[in-house]
């Protein structure tokens, strides 16, 4: 069955997974050259970042014995595929122009995941170089099957579709090998029971598109020797359940067996509210797929958006067997705080899969996605290190060598410009001549906005020397849209001041919400906090541990929603350093 291959390699069950999620997941080392981050005034040094998450749903909805959370990757983290490797479950999800790319998990009990590290963690494997943060890395999908991990995926404006496989999920994964006679989007694998392996992916329709969001859903036979598609292509889906019906988006296939059917599952509608996922089932692995009457299987689309606490934008989903015979679905959905406005990005929520008459269903009629339920019929894993869900609090000393494996840059770093290591206990960061407007490759370090209700703040060491410098916290959702709270120097002094950058109409350079003059040097910190509130935020700074100084408050945060913001990912809070000449 689909992604339920038993392990014929002992070894596999022994795969260690220490120390590689902070190891491996870094840019490459100096070369000859290259001037290293240090401690002079020009580059920030951070001495610790602490991350809180308050949402007031989990507490209206306390976990209980016997009970998951939803969302179980809360945050950014969508598009998800899952793998089952015996006992062993094994998750993905889309990282777009992030780096390292397409973070792994792992999981015991389908409920509590800690990130094993991340499939592209060498900048020879991905190049994310000049794309929009809402490009790169679409839709993941991994498999497994005889030994080997296989992750499909494409890479939007930068190569397109591609395939990279592991031996341990933990990696080192393999360099691409590029499928150039696949257009479209969202590849994914399929093995069946007779050894065959078939490509799916969403693709151009067979005719002239009827109208915008036309697609179909394609598969032609691959070969895993040469890791390529062969034969003929075959057009599965044509437009969606209904192409009468003009449906948009049809995407994320998957196909798996049960009991002597082949069910092809997809994302139908777009990513917004109007999101679901359908079903079709055939007699043969080429169609032709009947549509489910009961479609869609998932959606929320139907019900009163003013609802307490909803969740929206349901797809893109996946499915999982347990070894009890328990169907599990993951899949992606949004947490708006109002208006389907939300910063969080598009988040993996957790769902059983029941089976009706031969069809499988997930959430029908008036079904809500739940934020507390049942857990699966597993035993029990211990909570992981890094909390992935629930309210929590993660403060970040950086007395490690490398970083956790929650942070990342924007697009690939081509040079080493942050040291973790020459003042120890301290992350300093090159201030480099690269704005995060640009489309270049900042000395930007960031972790997502896993909730609504969330607080970022950090103690850092800096002193800016020419006009132009400035190093601070950032809440920034792309290019376009984002905020600074930091350091720089204006009207012939140092201050610290807030700068928003909200679209088009945003001045060059961005527009000064608020300014403070302020001593600065490398020998004491200077605290920086950044406060979310739903659609509002407040940006605070201190010189003396505990005595914040309001800078300004009650901000419109909606800027950092998707709705305004546009694109596919959610906000991040991070740190960033600028200066030196262009």
């Amino acid at each position: 069955m689909h992604r339920i291959l038993a392990v014929t390699v002992a070894a596999l069950a022994c795969l260690s997974f220490a120390g590689r999620e902070a190891v491996r997941a870094q840019p490459p080392p100096p070369r000859p050259g290259d001037r290293q981050a240090s401690a002079a005034p020009s580059d920030p040094r951070f001495e610790w970042f602490t991350y809180e998450g308050h949402d007031p749903v989990y507490d209206a909805f306390p976990e209980r014995a016997g009970e998951y959370r939803n969302p179980i990757l809360a945050g950014f983290y969508p598009d998800p595929s899952i793998a089952r490797v015996e006992d062993d479950y094994y998750l993905v999800n889309s990282s777009f122009s992030y780096y390292p790319g397409v973070p792994i998990f792992h999981s015991r009990d389908l409920v509590r995941w800690s990130q094993i590290g991340h499939v592209f963690d060498r900048p020879s494997q991905i190049g994310l170089d000049r794309l929009g943060i809402s490009r790169g890395i679409f839709a993941p999908d991994l498999t497994y099957h005889a030994g080997t991990f296989y992750l499909v995926t494409t890479l939007a404006d930068g190569g397109g579709n591609f395939v990279v496989t592991a031996s341990n999920p933990a990696g080192p994964w393999s360099d691409p090998v590029w499928l150039r006679d696949i257009d479209g989007i969202d590849p994914s694998l399929f093995f069946d029971e007779d050894g065959r392996a078939y490509l799916l992916n969403n693709g151009p329709p067979p005719e002239a598109p009827r109208y915008d969001g036309h697609r179909a859903i394609w598969l032609q036979e691959f070969d895993l020797t040469a890791k390529k598609p062969v034969g003929e292509r075959t057009v599965l889906v044509n437009g969606g359940v209904d192409l009468a019906k003009k449906p948009i988006w049809i995407e994320g296939p998957h196909i798996f067996r049960k009991d002597g059917k082949y069910y092809l599952i997809a994302a139908e509608g777009g990513t917004a509210d109007q999101h679901s996922e359908v079903v079709f089932r055939s007699d043969g692995v080429r169609g032709p797929y009947l549509p489910y009457a009961g479609n869609p299987i998932l959606t929320q689309r139907h019900l009163d958006p003013m609802r307490p606490h909803p969740v929206t934008s349901t797809g893109h989903a996946d499915f999982v067997e347990t070894p009890r015979g328990e169907w599990w679905a993951v899949f992606l959905g949004t947490r708006p705080y109002d208006d389907d406005r939300y910063n969080t990005g598009r988040e993996t929520f957790l769902m059983p899969v029941r089976w009706v008459d031969g069809w499988p269903v997930i959430a029908a009629g008036g079904e809500t996605v739940p934020y507390r339920a049942k857990s699966p019929n597993l035993p029990a894993a211990p909570a992981p290190k890094i909390p992935m869900n629930g309210n929590f609090e993660l403060r970040d000393e950086f007395t490690s060598t490398e970083l956790a494996p929650y942070w990342n840059f924007i697009r690939t770093p081509r040079e080493r410009w942050y040291d973790l290591t020459s003042t120890p206990g301290s992350l300093t960061i090159r201030a480099r001549a690269v704005d995060l407007g640009s489309r270049d490759q900042p000395s930007f370090i960031g972790r997502r906005q896993q909730h609504a209700f969330a607080t970022s703040s950090a103690a850092m060491r800096y002193e800016p020397v020419h006009p132009g410098d400035k190093a601070g916290l950032v809440a920034f959702h792309n290019e376009s849209y984002y905020f600074f709270l930091g350091v720089t120097i204006a009207d012939g002094g140092r201050v610290v001041q807030l700068v928003e950058h909200a679209g088009a109409a945003t001045p060059a350079g961005g527009l000064v919400l608020a300014s403070a003059p302020v001593q600065v040097s490398q020998s004491s910190p200077i605290l920086l906090k950044i406060v979310a509130r739903g659609g509002r935020y407040d940006f605070y700074y201190a010189t003396r541990p505990d005595r914040w100084v309001l800078l300004r408050g009650d901000v419109d945060g909606t800027v950092l929603s998707t709705k305004v913001a546009g694109g596919f990912v959610g906000t991040y809070f991070g740190m960033h350093a600028y200066g030196g000449t262009p």
